[in-house]
């Protein structure tokens, strides 16, 4: 995966197996306070960070590891636990009202929360839980908690850092709170390991909030290969590494047919949550750009939006719409609601490329996705996107958010209808690598690495 694994005493493959299952935990307590695994990504909290999750959990039951994740109830229908698949279990933790809380008041409610999973944990025998993985910073403070009570090790992914995303701040967005930046570095003080998407990341970890290094891992985020696929299931029997740009060219052209959209159309997409920092703006000033140098592209082109108000972008929810009706392009843009995975596969499908203009993505977990589905990315150069798009081979990045530099490479498409094949099929090639069974895997040694390193500093405290 990367330099930084090799520091946590991963274990040679002749290592006994005995010795592996000894040290593997049995059973995880994984945290998710502010989004639900079980809510639509694409809209308000809800997004890669769901997806990750549900996929992850999934996969470290498949090999043994048992998952329950605790997530605040947003409604009081909801029952107090659900089986999500087989090992998975997803517990629903009164804390605060049920709605009309932000993410940011959320902090006042970590208290509540903490008690629901310690309520949790006093009804089953001592040593239930191996271990604690927290996501993000708000359940880092409560897996903070909860594994110094338990006497277990703490491993925690942040996924965004506030000192990130303010030094990468889209126009009119809203600084990270100083609360924020000062919970981070406590949390990651306390951790036994960090997980970090890529090497980046790590790197963001130790120079802007002094994690030790011998701590930091890098496992890239998957996709789930079965469902992101050029063709769905059973229309294709090959292997989607071993497509050529004709397939995908006509993995596209059905896509296409199945959703109405016309078929010989520039179809620039977005998919996700529509706030700032992912900048939807960025694609369509660049559509308008692009129509003012060449109208007579206009009769030809289709830009999807796919998703909801999130963050910052919840302030001004027609924001968006508006800003297609002053440029001129209203014609030529299609909003539509989030979408279910199934679905998202099918929209990736039938775009030519998918673009990413965001101001900072800790991986883009979106733009493995596309490419899994043969669609080539037009992204940011930020963050963990370089990493997820080999620039000029599956996609192209950008630096800046200049719509221009945007206008010229939709350009490109327009003027290369193949291009959309020729990068798509290399697309769906780069993307097998990122599967969620590695990733499950190497979060496993991760695991393993934690519980040895959090024995040793027991002994020593004790010793």
């Amino acid at each position: 995966m990367s330099q930084y694994v090799g520091r946590l005493g991963r274990r040679s493959p002749a290592a006994p197996s005995r010795l592996r299952l000894h040290r593997r935990p049995r059973r995880v307590a994984m945290l998710s306070v502010h989004t639900s695994p079980l809510h639509q990504p694409g809209t308000g909290d809800a997004g890669g960070m769901n997806v990750y999750i549900v996929e992850l959990a999934q996969r470290l039951a498949a090999i043994n590891i048992e998952v329950e994740i605790f997530t605040r109830a947003t409604s009081g229908d909801l029952p107090p636990t659900v089986q999500l698949a087989p090992g998975v279990l997803v517990r629903h933790v009164d804390a605060g009202p049920y709605e009309g809380l932000a993410k940011e008041d959320l902090p006042a409610q970590l208290c509540a929360f903490t008690h629901g999973v310690m309520q949790a944990w006093a009804g089953h025998r001592p040593g239930h839980y191996d271990l604690v993985h927290s996501h993000y910073w708000l359940s880092g403070h409560v897996g903070w908690l909860a594994a110094q009570r338990w006497g277990v090790p703490l491993v925690h992914a942040m996924h965004t850092m506030a000192k990130v995303k303010n030094a990468n701040l889209a126009d009119g967005d809203t600084p990270e709170p100083a609360a924020r930046v000062i919970g981070e570095t406590q949390i990651v003080a306390a951790a036994d390991r960090l997980i970090a998407n890529t090497a980046e990341e790590a790197d963001e970890l130790v120079r802007h909030y002094a994690a030790d290094l011998a701590k930091v891992a890098v496992v890239h985020p998957g996709v789930n290969l079965d469902r992101f696929r050029p063709f769905p299931q059973g229309m294709f029997p090959g292997d989607p590494g071993a497509l050529g740009p004709g397939d995908a060219q006509a993995a596209r052209s059905a896509a296409r047919a199945r959703l109405g959209l016309p078929q010989d159309a520039l179809i620039p997409l977005f998919a996700g949550r529509i706030q700032p920092l992912k900048a939807p703006d960025v694609l369509l000033r660049a559509v308008a750009v692009l129509l003012d140098t060449r109208p007579e592209l206009r009769p030809n082109i289709v830009v999807p939006v796919v998703g909801g108000p999130s963050g910052s972008g919840l302030a001004k929810p027609e924001g968006l719409q508006k800003l297609a009706a002053r440029l001129g392009i209203a014609d030529v843009v299609r909003f539509r609601p989030p979408v279910g995975q199934e679905q998202l596969a099918d929209w990736f499908r039938a775009a030519s490329v998918l673009v990413m203009p965001s101001y900072s993505e800790s991986f883009g977990l979106v733009a493995i996705e596309a490419q899994a589905a043969g669609t080539p990315v037009l992204a940011a150069a930020v963050g963990g996107l370089p990493v997820a798009v080999r620039d000029g081979v599956t996609g192209f990045l950008v630096q800046g958010h200049h719509p221009g530099a945007y206008a010229r490479v939709l350009g490109r498409f327009a003027d290369e209808p193949s291009l959309s094949g020729r990068m798509g099929a290399a697309a769906a090639r780069h993307a097998q690598s990122f599967g969620w069974d590695t990733a499950a895997a190497a979060t496993a040694d991760v695991y393993t690495a934690a519980t040895q390193s959090h024995r040793r500093r027991v002994r020593s405290q004790h010793g």
